[in-house]
């Protein structure tokens, strides 16, 4: 899972693509982390990405709804 997203990239997206991006990395963090239980998980680093990635994207949201 190497698409680390610039910050700059995100930014220039739209706020709904934005959403649709944390829905789809939620769902991906929940289904990594019923891998890690169930000992199916073969790469744990893939948490740590897609947890900053979804970091990175509601940062830029709250950035933008503070904007205006």
């Amino acid at each position: 899972m190497k698409s680390s997203i610039k910050v700059r990239e995100l930014r220039e997206k739209a706020a709904g693509d934005l959403r649709l991006r944390e829905k789809e990395l939620a769902e991906q963090l929940f289904a990594l982390r019923l891998q890690k239980v169930t000992g199916q998980l073969e790469k744990p680093s893939k948490i740590r990405a897609a947890k900053r990635e979804l970091a990175q994207v509601l940062t830029v949201l709250r950035e933008k709804s503070q904007a205006g």
